[in-house]
């Protein structure tokens, strides 16, 4: 990899607490990537009180994205996001070449961090030994701060607590997405990974995560590969006027604290925000907050204010939604309840089926009462 990105790489270290959206890809009809959309549905997160967004992750369909599309979302991602959202990058491919290639293009765009999946095409082939190797050679050389990311329902491939407690020591890798939904198994994560290296992060004035383009002076739009710019308001009021994109504002660098973080454990299931918060969890990263996230930010604040009581409540709030769209009928769910919930979202890439009239009925019955 490139020594650019060598000297001092581990020093780029992050704080992931709170709500997490997993955003979507949306598509044109003919599956090419609507890039407005993106700028569009971005804008609106970053008004929202959300910690942050994780762009090609499971629920932005990266598995269906060739190499020049993904670096063109990320790219169209960041540039329409506000500085103080933490900014996540999926970047897991199936060798540690490629994988290192796209963590490096992030951190040109100055993501956060980058989220990483095991790979799994040769089966069983890949021992847990195989996975610690994979692991650690992307965290030694990736220019930014590694979260590793376990979800069974889609990568069947073993990560034993104690793997993960031995990745936990790694210093350029902070945390985990546990997308297993087993609070016992993020209760178990969270004690194994105890004695983990303290990493010093900067935050704000208000303890919250200060993030990499909140540190960079005189911040500019990178060009975009296939898009143009419409702003989130011409795109709602129909307007489709292509116009240069805005220019950044020159910022000077915000003043920051210092904080001590250990491993960061974080739920990947929307059913077990509250139970994973509980067991020591430090946030969640969900589907359901990319159509829903102000219901998923409520668990998260009557949580952190001790309101463990209301906070049970908006966790009930929101099962039978989450179980049947985000669990039950998976991307094609989650997008038409973005598209009913005023985001963007669309039909997904073949060969995901995009939902019946009658499902599209239920979406819109299930989120009657939680329009955010």
């Amino acid at each position: 990899m490139q020594a650019k990105f060598r000297a001092g790489f581990y020093n780029k270290q992050m704080l992931l607490e709170g709500v997490f959206a997993a955003v979507t890809t949306p598509f044109y009809p003919d599956e090419r990537i609507y890039f407005r959309k993106i700028e569009a549905n971005m804008a609106r997160y970053s008004r929202s009180l959300l910690a942050g967004m994780v762009v090609l992750s499971s629920t932005g369909e990266a598995v269906t994205l060739d190499d020049a599309e993904s670096r063109d979302v990320l790219r169209a991602s960041v540039d329409a996001t506000a500085p103080e959202k933490v900014l996540i990058a999926g970047v897991g491919h199936e060798s540690v070449r490629a994988t290192l290639e796209l963590a490096e293009f992030a951190a040109s765009l100055n993501y956060d961090a980058v989220v990483v999946r095991p790979p799994s095409y040769y089966g069983g082939q890949i021992s847990p030994a195989a996975v610690l190797h994979y692991f650690r050679n992307i965290a030694d050389r990736s220019p930014l701060p590694v979260v590793l990311y376990h979800i069974p329902k889609f990568v069947p491939v073993e990560m034993p607590v104690d793997l993960i407690a031995e990745l936990a020591q790694h210093p350029n890798i902070i945390g985990i997405k546990d997308s297993s939904g087993n609070v016992e198994r993020t209760r178990e994560t969270v004690t194994a990974t105890e004695n983990a290296p303290r990493r010093t992060v900067a935050v704000t004035q208000v303890f919250e995560a200060a993030t990499a383009r909140m540190m960079v002076d005189n911040r500019e739009p990178s060009p975009k590969a296939g898009a143009t710019f419409v702003s989130a308001g011409d795109l709602a009021s129909g307007a489709a006027v292509a116009t240069a994109p805005p220019a950044a504002p020159v910022k000077t660098r915000e003043r920051t604290r210092s904080r001590e973080v250990g491993f960061q454990v974080l739920t990947g299931a929307d059913r077990a925000i509250f139970d994973s918060l509980q067991a020591g969890a430090s946030g969640a990263i969900v589907a359901f907050a990319a159509f829903a996230p102000q219901a998923c930010q409520e668990i998260y604040l009557a949580w952190k204010e001790h309101d463990l009581s209301l906070a049970g409540e908006k966790q009930q709030r929101i099962l039978a939604a989450g179980n049947r769209i985000v669990g039950g009928m998976g991307l094609a769910g989650i997008k038409y309840a973005c598209d009913f919930n005023g985001y963007y979202g669309g039909r997904p890439r073949a060969p995901i089926l995009p939902l019946s009239a009658e499902q599209k009925a239920e979406v819109e019955q299930l989120l009657a009462e939680i329009r955010n």
